[in-house]
C-alpha cells in the first residue's frame, strides 16, 4: 500500500522484532515532516507491541527541537495503550545532540537495537482484548451486549455497569457528531479495562460543559465514571478510550 501522505523528505520501513516494532526512519526531521512521523509512531503503538524502537540514525534534525516529535508521540501513548518509545541511533554525535535536546529525559536513548530490546522488562501477565466492527442501525444496545459479554467471559462482571456507560456514551458521540460506524475494542489487563470505539473522522471529541437544568453531556458523565479518557490519532480517524479501574465501580 501507497503512503500518499509521506512528505519526500522523510520515510519509515517497519520491522517486528522479539514483540517490538523497530520503525527506521530517514531524511529530514523538521516542522513539515514533524507531525507525520510522531503519528506514525503512534499508529505503530496502536496493536500494543512490546515497545516501539525508532532507529534515527539515518535521520537529520536540523532544529534541536524537532527530536520533541518523540516525547509528544509518548505523550499520546502514556495513557493507552501504555507502550513504550523507544530511540536508538548508532552516531554519538547525534545521540549528545538528543542528550543536549532534553528529549532523552523521557524518551530512552539507546546506540543499538539489541541493546534497547535487551532494556525492555519482561513481558507481563497475558492481555485480553477484544474488538467489533458496529453498524449505525442498533450500535447502541449492541454495543452493551459485547462489554457485557466479554467481560463476564474475563471475570470482570464487577466492572460491567461503567463500562457500559461509557461505551455507549462514546458510540453516541459517533453517531451524533460523525459519518462513521463505531468500532468498538474492550481490553483487560487483569485490574483495569480500556473502553476504545474508533471513527473516521479526525475531530477530537471533546467534553463540553453544561449550564442550568440541561443534563451533563455523555463525554462529561464519562469524565466523571473513568480513571482518565481520551482521544489518540489513528491512520484512518481517532479513537477515544476511557481506562476504568476498579475504584470505579458503580
Amino acid at each position: 500500500m501507497v503512503d500518499t501522505d509521506r512528505p519526500r523528505a522523510l520515510g519509515i520501513t517497519s520491522a517486528v522484532t522479539a514483540g517490538a516494532v523497530v520503525l527506521s526512519a530517514r531524511g529530514v526531521l523538521d516542522d513539515t515532516t514533524y507531525l507525520w512521523l510522531r503519528d506514525k509512531i503512534i499508529h505503530a503503538s496502536l496493536e500494543e507491541p512490546r515497545a516501539v524502537i525508532v532507529d534515527v540514525t539515518a535521520l537529520t534534525a536540523p532544529a534541536a527541537s524537532s527530536w520533541l516529535a518523540f516525547t509528544s508521540a509518548r505523550w499520546h501513548v502514556a495513557s493507552w495503550p501504555r507502550v513504550p518509545i523507544i530511540l536508538v541511533c548508532g552516531d554519538a554525535d547525534v545521540r549528545a545532540a538528543i542528550a543536549r535536546s532534553g528529549i532523552d529525559a523521557r524518551v530512552a536513548v539507546y546506540d543499538t537495537v539489541d541493546r534497547a530490546m535487551g532494556a525492555l522488562p519482561a513481558p507481563g501477565a497475558r492481555r485480553h482484548r477484544a474488538r467489533a466492527q458496529l453498524t449505525a442501525v442498533h450500535s447502541l444496545g449492541r454495543s452493551r451486549e459485547l462489554v457485557a459479554g466479554w467481560l463476564t467471559a474475563w471475570s470482570r462482571a464487577d466492572l460491567i455497569p461503567v463500562a457500559t456507560v461509557v461505551a455507549t456514551a462514546f458510540v453516541e458521540n459517533v453517531l451524533q457528531h460523525t459519518d462513521s460506524s463505531p468500532r468498538l475494542r474492550l481490553e483487560s489487563d487483569g485490574s483495569a479495562i480500556t473502553v476504545v470505539v474508533e471513527d473516521s473522522s479526525r475531530t477530537h471529541a471533546s467534553r463540553h460543559e453544561t449550564t442550568g437544568s440541561r443534563p451533563p453531556s455523555g463525554l462529561a458523565v464519562v469524565s466523571a465514571l473513568c480513571r482518565t479518557w481520551g482521544n489518540t490519532p489513528t491512520p484512518t480517524g481517532k479513537a477515544v478510550w476511557a481506562v476504568i479501574g476498579p475504584e470505579n465501580r458503580l
